[in-house]
């Protein structure tokens, strides 16, 4: 029992409010600028060299983009990809202590026709952005969302790795190695700095600068269809990523780029990983926050900005004049609970605010995320893959929660017992039915329309399900759907001449 004569008041603490008074934590001599965690006080020259090397620690750590690798920037004009544009800048200036050694270049997706933009103002955005990347001397590709509807079939192709593994530290350095002894013999009155830089900057002189395409007559309001057939945000929102990224992808093969560098943060993985988990795509988190993912095959995504908090790029470039260019997206204005994405974003943020180590704990659970399935290899067929996100199939699991929502819907869409009929009876008294789309036999049966289900992830099948017409997308997404469609159809006439794995082997030995 509480005894009244206590004096609970004497043996209160009071908390201590860090403040920016108070010395660096690194240099202990300058008086500190910023705090970014508590007790992490920095001076405006400690926090340059931390904020520098943490993006170049990242890169060596992991040492997935090798030496004179042609690696495309996605630069959306935000606050972490113009950070993440100024540190490739600062690495391969020439007086950087631990130089980058890859060839850049930068790729900006104008979605300006879904967020309802009129023509002016997409213009005037992209001048703003081409102000920045001139000023860079990287090459830069600006690419309109419409041109989505004149892509080829072959980008949803997994292709061919051909770079080495790049967990395996031998290779790496077997790697830097051979790159350094070409610069030196092409070069021989170089040092192997200078070499380097001059490499670089001869690669860099020898692409060209791409600036944005007209945009062909039509495609913009057949944008606008497409976008207007879906009837949630959320699922807009996840097509709209998924468009995206088969343009820079598509971007990136044209022009031979191996790598493609995403600005997402600490802060948006964060939210990522708990809106993937909502939208159903728990298989493939650890490609979707993880540093690098090689879901594609020949072009392999990284995320050098995933341990950076957006208060900590807000914070460098508000101190050091990175120039941001805002641009109205999909979701601006909208409500917390207009989509999963915006409730999640608004839940993240909410809590951050009173349990500053939130999406540090979100973020370190994303890192101990690894895929089951096995890596790609040359022998991965594009019918295991998900038609639009490219990700491993998870509806083929047996036993699973997918496949008994699966069955329930169908006894649910069953009819009365006078419709059902046997596979491979006819339901007309004398042996014949009608012929058409009414008819039940499948030799009178007309092709319907084609059936996106079987080739889509769980996620993507959501997505597919909020549309009112599938009649509207890409025509190179309808192609690959009938191509695949063929082929397992010609796979099933002749299943009784194959061979089964098991067999397979067998015989082999």
């Amino acid at each position: 029992m509480c005894q009244v004569d206590e004096e609970y008041n004497v043996h209160l603490e009071n908390k201590v409010t860090p403040s920016v008074s108070k010395k660096c934590v690194k240099c202990k001599e300058n008086t500190a600028v910023l705090i970014i965690r508590a007790g992490d006080a920095f001076c405006s020259c400690c926090f340059k060299e931390y904020f520098i090397h943490k993006f170049r620690a990242m890169l060596g750590k992991n040492r997935v983009i090798f030496p004179g690798e042609k690696v495309l920037l996605a630069v959306s004009g935000g606050p972490a990809s113009s950070s993440m544009l100024s540190q490739v800048q600062e690495g391969l200036s020439r007086d950087a202590p631990k130089k980058l050694r890859f060839v850049p270049g930068i790729i900006y997706v104008d979605e300006g026709g879904v967020s309802g933009q009129s023509m002016e103002e997409r213009k005037r955005a992209v001048s703003q952005l081409e102000s920045v990347f001139r000023a860079t001397d990287y090459p830069y590709y600006i690419v309109q969302l419409e041109q989505v509807f004149s892509l080829p079939s072959s980008v949803l192709d997994v292709g061919s790795s051909a770079t080495k593994n790049p967990q395996n530290g031998s290779s790496y350095k077997a790697a830097v190695d051979q790159f350094i002894q070409t610069s030196q013999n092409q070069h021989p009155d170089l040092s192997v700095k200078n070499a380097l830089s001059q490499l670089s900057s001869l690669s860099m002189h020898e692409a060209q600068t791409g600036g944005s395409s007209p945009i062909p007559p039509g495609q913009t309001e057949a944008l606008q269809r497409l976008f207007a057939s879906v009837r949630t945000l959320t699922a807009k929102q996840d097509l709209l990523q998924t468009l995206r990224h088969h343009l820079i992808l598509h971007t990136a093969r044209t022009e031979r780029y191996s790598k493609v560098m995403m600005g997402d943060s600490c802060s948006r993985l964060a939210v990522k990983l708990l809106s993937n988990i909502s939208l159903g795509r728990g298989a493939s988190l650890a490609a979707d926050t993880g540093f690098s993912d090689s879901r594609y095959g020949d072009v392999v995504i990284v995320r050098p900005m995933r341990d950076y908090s957006s208060k900590e790029i807000a914070y460098y470039n508000r101190m050091f004049d990175i120039a941001s260019v805002f641009i109205p997206s999909l979701d601006t204005k909208a409500q917390d609970k207009a989509s999963i994405q915006r409730l999640t974003e608004s839940f993240v943020t909410k809590l951050q605010t009173d349990f500053p180590s939130t999406v540090s704990t979100i973020y370190r659970t994303s890192e101990k995320l690894h895929t089951a399935c096995p890596p790609q290899n040359t022998n991965t067929q594009t019918s295991d893959k998900c038609l639009l996100c490219t990700c491993t199939l998870d509806t083929k699991t047996e036993f699973s929660a997918f496949q008994a929502t699966l069955i329930s819907e169908q006894l649910s869409q069953r009819r009365g017992p006078g419709a059902n009929v046997r596979q491979g009876q006819c339901c007309s008294a004398e042996g014949h039915c009608g012929s058409g789309e009414n008819g039940c036999c499948p030799s009178a049966k007309v092709p319907g329309p084609l059936d996106l289900k079987s080739m889509l992830c769980y996620s993507c099948r959501l997505t597919i399900k909020d549309m009112t017409a599938v009649d509207t997308l890409p025509q190179y997404i309808v192609s690959e759907a009938e191509q695949r469609n063929r082929r397992s159809q010609m796979r099933e006439e002749i299943s009784e001449f194959l061979l089964e794995e098991e067999e397979d082997e067998a015989q082999s030995f």
